[in-house]
Formats: structure tokens, sequence, C-alpha cells
């Protein structure tokens, strides 16, 4: 029995990319079973690739194969690879960051650097603008469907040579804590930050307590305002904004029914600071 193949990248479905990625995979195995993260990972964001294989890898059986190709150096001289978790799934895509998240929150035990001599679509080789075909469905659908084993991938590499884009952790002080806003909840507009749930907790506050938001980026103060910490959305009013726990147990801000981002122009990224404090902290305008 084959693996699960699930695919993520940029490329949206205005085109045929998506596509020929599908077909290349049931070229090699046509019982093969083809998933997606997602395909509208904003172009050429690395960030929100890595963000995206975090969200989802754990979630799937050992010897799941995923390929994510957001590759704005696609034919220069950076890798492509495949590692294995600790979990025991596998990640077949450009050594450029993506595997960030997966590598510092979760755990990487092995990595090899595709052969492209081998795990390469026959007749491709003069093409270098579409890796996320000619590469990385290949050799994932190879993986998955058991054509070839891990070993043979290619050679093995240090986990610790595996590329990491920079990765600030939360910073606690005795009455609040100040992270990064990582990524949005991209339908809905909450704002995904990097300040774990027993990290918050740990301040003391507890739901149904106001917290003092303060939003920052790079250049100036954006958003300050006191937020109720809620278990669930049904427990503020619609329109109200709030503090919860998001599905990866980590601290999120949104508006019941509404979009936080779009309503205040909310970004994401290394630029972006939250500031979590109890109510009576904070300070005036």
């Amino acid at each position: 029995m084959g693996k699960p193949l699930v695919f993520q990248s940029d490329f949206g479905y205005d085109d045929g990319a998506v596509s020929a990625m599908y077909g290349v995979a049931y070229s090699v195995d046509e019982s093969i079973k083809v998933f997606d993260v997602t395909h509208n990972i904003p172009q050429y964001n690395i960030w929100e690739a890595s963000y995206r294989l975090i969200q989802t890898v754990n979630y799937w059986p050992k010897g799941t194969v995923f390929v994510s190709v957001v590759d704005p150096g696609v034919g220069s001289t950076r890798r492509s690879i495949v590692v294995l978790t600790e979990a025991g799934q596998y990640i077949v895509t450009p050594d450029n960051g993506t595997l960030t998240h997966i590598k510092r929150l979760s755990s990487v035990r092995e990595a090899r650097i595709i052969d492209e001599s081998v795990n390469r679509l026959p007749n491709s080789g003069e093409s270098y603008t579409f890796h996320g075909r000619d590469i990385y469905a290949y050799t994932g659908a190879r993986l998955a469907s058991g054509v070839i084993s891990y070993e043979q991938v290619g050679p093995s590499v240090d986990v610790d040579s595996v590329v990491e884009l920079p990765m600030s952790p939360p910073v606690k002080t005795e009455d609040s804590v100040k992270g990064s806003i990582d990524v949005l909840d991209v339908r809905f507009g909450s704002l995904w930050t990097n300040v774990p749930r027993t990290t918050f907790n740990s301040l003391g506050i507890k739901y149904g307590d106001k917290v003092d938001v303060i939003i920052e980026n790079s250049t100036r103060l954006l958003y300050r305002n006191t937020l109720r910490y809620a278990q669930s959305f049904d427990a503020v009013y619609v329109g109200e904004a709030l503090v919860y726990v998001n599905s990866l147990d980590y601290i999120a801000v949104a508006i019941n029914q509404g979009n936080f981002s779009k309503a205040y122009g909310v970004g994401t990224g290394a630029g972006w600071t939250i500031t979590l404090q109890k109510e009576h902290k904070c300070a005036a305008n």
C-alpha cells in the first residue's frame, strides 16, 4: 500500500501548474492518493509555507509524503532535500527555510539531498524553472508509492545544515509577554501569534479576564485596546474583538464574525509584534 502524497505551493489555480504536478504523480503510480494543503501561499512567501507545514504535518499518518514548493530561488544553487520528521512523515522541498517551523517546533530526524541524476522526471533535464513538477512532485510520488526508499532519495546530510529563517521566541516579563504575529487565519483575518498558551497563562490570566493588547510594526504603534480572553467566540458579541487559543495551542486575536487584519491593517512576519498584559498594566495613550 502506498502512502498519501500531499502538495502545497504558491502556484494558485489560474494555470496548469498544479495539474501538471498531479499528472506527474499519477504517471509514477496511477493508484497514488494525492491531497493538498493549499496552493494559495502568497507568492514567494517561504515563511508562510513553513507555517502551513507545522499547522498540518503532524496530523497525517506516519509515512505521509509532503511536497512543498515555494521556490523563489528555483534553478539556483539552493539544495533540493527530503527530510524525515520525528513522527515519521517526509517533506520534499527546496532547502530555503521552508522547514523552519518543523525543525524548531517539531523536530527533524534525518535529511537527504535529492540525487537529481536518478530522481528527476525523464526528459526534463534542460528545464530549470519548474522543479515543483520535475523534481519535487516526481521524487515525492516515487517515495510515497514505494518505487524508491528514503535511502534512495540521495546522500544523507547533517540535519543542522537545513536552512532556517530568523525566528524570535516570545519574551516574557513578570506581567506581560511580547511575541510576533506569525501568520493569519487567512479566511477570517485572525492574527496567530508565536505566544504559547502555557506562556500566556503563566501571567495568571484566566478565561473571562481582560487583556491589554498592543500591536506594533517596525515603524509605529498600530493598535491598543483591552479585550476579553475568551474560550470560544460566542463568549463575546458579534463584531467584538477577543483573545483566544488557536488550534495549534497558541494565542490569537480575532473579531467575532469579522476580519481583524483588514479592520486594522495588521500584517505578519518578524516586523509585527504583539504585547499582551493584564488590563491594569496598559499605559495611557
